[in-house]
């Protein structure tokens, strides 16, 4: 697990990362989601840092991947939310 202290978390969504999020059915898209609300907790959940890439963190919600990155301290910014055969 990935130990960083944040502060007073907002998570963001880019356009495409909101586009992909709802092209997945309901029950994907609440998988999803709980998996996302589980960052707030100290980027609980299956978190990699990932190296020389662009979000700098991947999480893991079995085949799907989101890739996010962290702003300030304060703001997990979620860049993609893909399969992840189409993610990287």
């Amino acid at each position: 697990m990935i130990d960083i202290t944040l502060a007073s978390l907002e998570i963001e969504f880019t356009k495409r990362a909101e586009k992909e999020l709802y092209a997945f059915s309901k029950k994907e898209r609440d998988r999803i989601a709980k998996g996302i609300d589980g960052l707030m907790n100290g980027l609980s959940g299956d978190v990699k840092k990932l190296t020389n890439y662009h979000p700098e963190y991947r999480l893991r919600i079995g085949s799907y991947r989101v890739l996010f990155g962290i702003e300030n301290n304060s703001v997990i910014v979620i860049y993609r939310i893909s399969h992840r055969q189409s993610a990287y």
